[in-house]
């Protein structure tokens, strides 16, 4: 075997060991994957649904942060920071199960709009921005991504990818709590609110 197909080989075996993601629940339409991170203890979630509302629709209710706090899991509270071209700084506080202690993060989420109506926003945490509060655990290396692929006039698959790493001490079981509950719920909630407007706007239309 020539060196050079060794190399291949040897690459693409090391990019499906990167990515091995298996799926730990399909339940109500929503399908979550999970993934080991590469020198964490915790893993990655993907969770994949689709949702009958538009990519715009779906787009709204991300940028309106009242609204998002309320279908994001374990969102307490969240307030936009800046926006400087197709990037913007959000200030997000966390409230999860006990006994998880609150925390808090900056996440800069960049949009990206494909050609094909795809929306993405890439996220990341930031330092700076906001000053530390004493009574919360400030999460700084934190990545993920939100794709949505339009599938129809009124359909959208959706993806919901996170890896973090949430500092302080977190019980085992509540690691994999998390990671099956925040891309299920996320999902499911935000299908409930997409949908009802979509029926709403539906309904109006008519009259206008």
């Amino acid at each position: 075997m020539s060196p050079r197909y060794l190399l291949l080989i040897i690459l693409f075996a090391g990019i499906a060991q990167a990515e091995a993601w298996h799926l730990a629940k399909d339940e109500d339409g929503i399908q979550v994957y999970l993934d080991e991170v590469p020198g964490s203890k915790y893993q990655r979630f993907r969770g994949v649904t689709l949702i009958k509302a538009s990519v715009r629709t779906l787009g709204d209710l991300q940028e309106n942060l009242r609204i998002a706090c309320k279908w994001l899991y374990g969102c307490a509270s969240m307030r936009l920071l800046e926006v400087e071209g197709d990037s913007t700084w959000v200030y997000l506080t966390t409230e999860l199960p006990w006994p998880a202690s609150p925390r808090d993060m900056v996440i800069r989420v960049q949009t990206e709009r494909r050609d094909d109506g795809s929306l993405l926003r890439h996220l990341s945490a930031v330092t700076g921005k906001v000053e530390r509060q004493p009574q919360l655990i400030r999460v700084s290396q934190l990545k993920g991504l939100w794709t949505l692929v339009p599938k129809g006039e009124q359909l959208t698959e959706v993806t919901y990818q996170l890896e973090a790493e949430p500092a302080g001490d977190i019980p085992s079981w509540l690691a994999n709590q998390f990671v099956i509950d925040a891309p299920m719920v996320s999902l499911r909630t935000l299908r409930a609110v997409a949908e009802r407007q979509g029926a709403a706007a539906t309904q109006e239309a008519p009259g206008e």
